[in-house]
């Protein structure tokens, strides 16, 4: 028995000690390492080193840009968690319950944007809202509508918003292909009961889809939360680098412009802290809000 036990927690740690490392390299290591470097003035690019305690986070509280920067990435997050979330779920919905035949098709079709480049992505959408030769522009003049012209990512008041439609566009087949794995674990006996006591699709899906795949959607939400606070920046300085004007930087690419673009390597590990703590703040009031007791039928 002594030596079973012996055996068994040298297999589990032979399996957890090499993750813990990589974890400790990869994850831990870069979070303290960005931590202590915030209380530094560094330029990045020497060994020299000024320590400055906290002067970094009262730069941080003084900047004026960061409350802009908090409100475009949460602008971005509300957009996406609503816009990905609604169309995703009708597909799945759409895909599992109606009979279509092509639904197999379509999955591919939904999910193809997921496997290309964020950089890809970009750098397809920036052509599409090019206010000379863009689709948009062009299918608008073409149906009369030559008002509604704008030069999109050149506008203060339409760059932000147009950076919703490429990150809907390029999310919703993940979180579609979520919800269709959620759907199709739901008993068809569920549907055949509320059809019986005179439920009709709609309120099938309110009473019965809804709830069963609610930790799917939970799931989908955070995901979305997580990455859009995380990674926004990428999108962000490949359509617009922030501009016009600070219109579009969110906290993710103000950080890449005075990391490596201003060599202000300890200002820009601050905020990658501020960016930790909205993070962790974010999902732990969207845990509390969504707990829900488990359904069951």
């Amino acid at each position: 028995m002594v030596q079973s036990k012996k055996q068994k927690y040298t297999f589990l740690a032979f399996c957890l000690i090499p993750t813990f490392i990589m974890f400790s390299i990869f994850t831990l290591y870069p979070l303290f390492n960005g931590l202590y470097s915030s209380f530094f003035d560094w330029s990045g690019a020497s060994q020299a080193k000024i320590f400055v305690g906290f002067d970094n986070y009262i730069r941080l509280f003084n900047d004026s840009i960061i409350p802009r920067t908090i409100y475009h990435d949460y602008f971005l997050v509300i957009t996406k968690v609503v816009g990905i979330m609604i169309l995703a779920l009708f597909f799945a919905v759409a895909l599992t319950q109606l009979k279509i035949k092509e639904a197999p098709f379509y999955r591919i079709i939904f999910f193809f944007p997921n496997i290309m480049s964020v950089v890809v992505i970009g750098i397809l959408w920036a052509f599409i809202y090019n206010p000379s030769l863009g689709l948009i522009n062009s299918g608008l003049e073409a149906i009369g509508l030559e008002s509604w012209t704008r030069p999109w990512l050149g506008s203060e008041d339409w760059a932000l918003p147009s950076l919703v439609l490429p990150s809907v566009w390029a999310g919703i087949g993940l979180f579609m292909l979520m919800l269709m794995g959620g759907i199709a674990n739901v008993s068809k006996s569920y549907y055949e009961a509320a059809e019986i006591d005179g439920a009709n699709e709609w309120q099938q899906f309110w009473k019965v889809t809804l709830p069963l795949v609610w930790p799917q959607i939970k799931i989908s939400i955070l995901y979305i939360v997580i990455t859009t606070l995380n990674g926004s920046f990428i999108i962000v300085q490949v359509m617009t680098g922030g501009g016009p004007n600070n219109s579009t930087h969110v906290m993710g690419s103000y950080l890449y412009q005075q990391a490596f673009k201003q060599y202000n390597f300890g200002y820009g590990a601050t905020i990658g802290v501020m960016i930790l703590i909205f993070s962790l703040i974010t999902v732990l009031i969207l845990q509390f809000f969504m707990r829900r007791e488990r359904v069951e039928y």
